[in-house]
């Protein structure tokens, strides 16, 4: 991850920064090279794509899945889940070192990826759940085991 435009995280006026995401662990929701909106110090819940400093290495900031709270912390996994550079390495990462959820990909196309939680239980309950690729078009994470 690059140091968000702007500077220190959370730092600047607005609780807003623009990040670049490297590697390969988040295909097929953000591929090498996207450019994410994220929000410091936004709430986190389950499903949600979160940026934070690694537990072991803080200088290197990764983006990730919120998987649940485990053991005070965050249970943070790749979404290409052969790639185990997430919580199963290096285990729940503690509160102060998630520093805030993506909200959306802007390169190469815009993508939300932070619905709210009236859209998700919309989108995952009654007649709209029936509709083809609906959930993943709104940014609605369907776990793997669905």
């Amino acid at each position: 991850m690059e140091e968000p435009a702007g500077g220190v995280p959370g730092g600047g006026l607005l609780p807003f920064g623009v990040v670049d995401v490297a590697g390969p662990s988040m295909v097929p929701t953000l591929h090498d090279g996207d450019l994410v909106v994220v929000r410091y110090g936004a709430r986190i819940r389950p499903g949600a794509v979160v940026l934070f400093r690694h537990p072991l290495q803080q200088d290197l900031r990764l983006v990730k899945r919120a998987d649940g709270r485990r053991g005070g912390g965050w249970w943070l996994l790749s979404d290409n889940r052969p790639v185990d550079s997430d919580s199963r390495q290096f285990g729940a990462v503690p509160d102060e070192l998630v520093l805030g959820r993506v909200l959306l990909r802007v390169r190469p196309g815009p993508a939300w990826l932070a619905p709210s939680r009236w859209l998700e239980r919309a989108v995952l309950a009654g007649p709209l759940a029936r509709v083809p690729g609906l959930a993943r078009r709104l940014g609605v994470w369907l776990s793997p085991e669905l």
